[in-house]
């Protein structure tokens, strides 16, 4: 199990597939930062204080990392952010389907243009957090721009 889980290609393919998910995901949010705002408020869950500061800053935050996975620059770091940003999503969105919010999730284009529902893009971000966690307990540092000193 631990060769499959080490595995040089199978790291890459994750890396690259949830780099790609999370430069994608940020490309609307940096356009439409208002919108975006609109979305978390859907949720009830930020502080009005809040909205608008989370609503500028995660969507940076979900591009840098997603290079970061993508080229391998800070990975460990990148690899962190990236599995509390997805427990985050899937947090936010457990906590809006038990509250009975009728919402569209907000995760890849304004809520009102959504079209994946809330429990459909919770399925998905739990398949991006397998793929996080891969990455995480992966000794695999091929293929980094910038690799890591070994763990011991």
């Amino acid at each position: 199990m631990r060769r499959i889980i080490d595995s040089d290609l199978l790291t890459l393919l994750v890396r690259v597939t949830l780099g790609v998910v999370f430069v994608y995901a940020s490309f609307y949010k940096i356009l439409e930062p208002a919108e975006f705002a609109k979305s978390i408020w859907y949720y009830h869950m930020v502080p009005g204080k809040l909205i608008n500061l989370m609503a500028l800053i995660l969507p940076w935050l979900e591009l840098i990392v997603g290079l970061g996975l993508i080229f391998g620059f800070y990975y460990r770091g990148s690899v962190l952010l990236v599995n509390l940003m997805i427990v985050m999503f899937i947090v936010a969105l457990a906590s809006a389907i038990d509250r009975g919010l009728n919402i569209k999730c907000g995760c890849f284009e304004a809520g009102g243009a959504a079209t994946t529902t809330a429990e459909n893009r919770l399925y998905q971000d739990l398949l991006l957090l397998v793929g996080g966690i891969q990455l995480w307990v992966s000794r695999s540092r091929a293929w980094q721009v910038m690799p890591q000193r070994k763990r011991r």
